[in-house]
């Protein structure tokens, strides 16, 4: 086990993980593709995020303060969480939600640190792709890290692609008086994330040590055509239809993965 750094005072090093999760949808008309928003809605609502959060929140070893949520018209949810580094218990006073929000969305509190979550659910009437986007933010103070939840996070969703960017601010100092700009050893977000799933995904770094700067993207390799029919039995699609379903389906992913548009 690593020796715990020996620190005078708090530790004042800022920890924040951005974590970005696609969820890719056939949907052959524009019924069904409003169904699959309306699924989604139904299925990642303001109180199941609230839960994830929480736990989330409890693998880090912090408690809740403070929760903010909201559930939105006619799509999308997010929660906010305050928290403060120590036992995980939830503390937190529920907002009531409104019957027809604008748009969905929790949000947690912490003492110094916070946990967000929202979510993007969209679709374009001339194709038969739905996208699910979920953004979820984790900053903590102190010895607290949101590292440890990946795996948790990537089970939680239908991750087709997932972008995570995290960064470490600030510096606390040791005993001695020397500055600490990590108190962790690290050279990859991949570290945090267990190798069963990693080798479900093609995963890419780009990484700045100087900034305290860590970028990964990860794209899922197998994509099996009846996961991603909605409403839809692959045996009611003719084989040449399924292999251009197929082919536009890879196309989104590669896109959203690589930030560009493939033609």
């Amino acid at each position: 086990m690593e020796e715990k750094l020996k620190l005078y005072g708090f530790n004042n090093l800022t920890k924040s993980l951005s974590f970005n999760i696609y969820d890719i949808c056939y949907a052959k008309s524009q019924r069904e593709q409003e169904d699959y928003i309306k699924y989604i809605d139904e299925q990642y609502n303001s109180e199941r995020l609230t839960k994830i959060l929480s736990r989330v929140t409890e693998m880090i070893g912090a408690r809740i303060l403070n929760i903010a949520k909201q559930d939105y018209d006619p799509q999308g949810a997010s929660v906010t969480l305050l928290i403060a580094e120590g036992a995980a218990v939830s503390s937190g006073k529920k907002k009531p939600v409104p019957s027809k929000p604008r748009k969905e969305s929790v949000v947690a509190h912490l003492d110094k640190s916070h946990v967000t979550v929202h979510t993007y659910p969209e679709f374009h009437p001339e194709t038969s792709i739905a996208t699910f986007r979920v953004d979820i933010d984790v900053a903590t103070c102190g010895e607290i890290t949101p590292l440890k939840t990946l795996d948790y996070l990537i089970g939680q969703f239908d991750s087709d692609i997932i972008t995570m960017d995290y960064r470490v601010r600030g510096f606390t100092r040791e005993v001695s008086g020397k500055k600490l700009f990590m108190d962790q050893k690290m050279t990859s977000i991949q570290e945090y994330i267990s190798p069963e799933t990693l080798d479900e995904y093609d995963a890419v770094d780009i990484n700045l040590y100087q900034a305290n700067l860590f970028h990964t993207r990860m794209l899922i390799k197998e994509t099996e055509l009846q996961n991603y029919l909605f409403n839809t039995d692959i045996y009611e699609i003719p084989p040449k239809t399924r292999l251009a379903i197929t082919s536009s389906l890879r196309q989104e992913m590669i896109e959203i993965f690589s930030g560009r548009n493939v033609y």
